[in-house]
């Protein structure tokens, strides 16, 4: 594997990164492109993910924390102004 730079963080400290190839059946690639597509990232992303986690030795329950965290930054557009009232929803008053 040949080592390429990458700069790693705000403070521009470079780290060696290695390549990595894999190699996949037709159809195991065409659904991780399709899962990776619906997570609207890249297959590549999505492996460093797996590894990364692999290598962490996080428990589970540290990873689904984790794991929560993204998908909560992720969500920008939510409004709870718009729910129905309790009364409204169980058609309850006047």
């Amino acid at each position: 594997m040949e080592p390429s730079l990458d700069i790693a963080d705000e403070g521009h400290h470079c780290e060696t990164m290695k390549n990595l190839t894999v190699s996949l059946d037709d159809e195991t690639y065409r659904r991780a492109r399709t899962i990776a597509a619906q997570r609207d990232t890249s297959v590549s992303a999505l492996v460093k993910g797996f590894l990364l986690d692999l290598a962490s030795g996080e428990t589970e329950t540290e990873r689904l924390k984790r794991e929560e965290r993204a998908l909560r930054e992720r969500i920008t557009d939510f409004d709870a102004s718009d729910r129905l009232s309790r009364d409204d929803l169980h058609h309850r008053g006047a």
